[in-house]
């Protein structure tokens, strides 16, 4: 979150920088250095004023943990939940934490194994979140080797945005393909299923689509068998 992004937050309340640092529990004179980019804006106060504005989930601050992070089913889903996918709805929470939601991807594509309701959310969340700070994730997934199941992801996206006619969004998506393809690895890997036994792997290696084969993965998840688009 920038320091005008902060003032343009506030001014979309209508609040005086007295009203608003009173909210957010500062002195309107910090307030005021905040806004004009003189006070770093330390990622506390960035989730603090994320709430209190009703900032879109792509302005909270990461959490500054290290990648990759090990994260149980259950956390993932209400994660997902809360940042909207319609298929976990029932699991939404008022006291949900927000979360970045280039943060909850990455987090989800590091797992060793996940199960197949939440890898089907995640193309829903590229596409959902078309806006988040893609050079970051993009940065990221190639220092933990996940460009490959980061690319197929956004591939999955790009086409359901091409099918919705979203020309901007299928641009944007197409450019990251791009960017994710030249540095793809040549080994093979899976979509989060490392455990996958050596029959299956043999049989996706020949029945995949086109597009795994692209991104050199183990899967058989294509845009038809998703069930959500953003």
């Amino acid at each position: 979150m920038r320091a005008h992004d902060l003032r343009a937050a506030r001014l979309r309340k209508n609040w005086s920088q007295v009203e608003a640092a009173g909210r957010l529990g500062v002195s309107q004179p910090y307030l005021a250095m905040l806004e004009r980019g003189q006070r770093p804006l330390t990622p506390k106060l960035a989730l603090r004023a994320a709430r209190l504005y009703d900032l879109a989930p792509t302005a909270v601050p990461r959490s500054g943990r290290e990648f990759p992070v090990r994260v149980d089913a259950a956390t993932l889903a209400r994660n997902l939940a809360g940042l909207g996918y319609p298929g976990f709805a029932y699991l939404r929470s008022r006291i949900w934490r927000p979360k970045n939601p280039g943060e909850v991807l990455l987090t989800a594509l590091a797992q060793d194994n996940v199960e197949p309701r939440l890898v089907e959310a995640l193309p829903w969340l590229v596409l959902r979140y078309w806006t988040l700070d893609w050079s970051w994730v993009v940065r990221e997934a190639r220092v933990r080797d996940l460009q490959n199941r980061l690319g197929f992801l956004v591939s999955l996206a790009r086409s359901l945005a091409d099918r919705a006619d979203d020309n901007r969004t299928t641009r944007v998506l197409a450019d990251l393909e791009g960017q994710l393809y030249r540095s793809r690895l040549a080994r093979e890997d899976t979509l989060c299923r490392a455990s996958l036994p050596e029959p299956e792997r043999r049989w996706l290696a020949e029945h995949r689509s086109e597009l795994a084969a692209h991104w050199n993965l183990l899967t058989d998840w294509t845009a038809d068998a998703l069930r959500y688009a953003a």
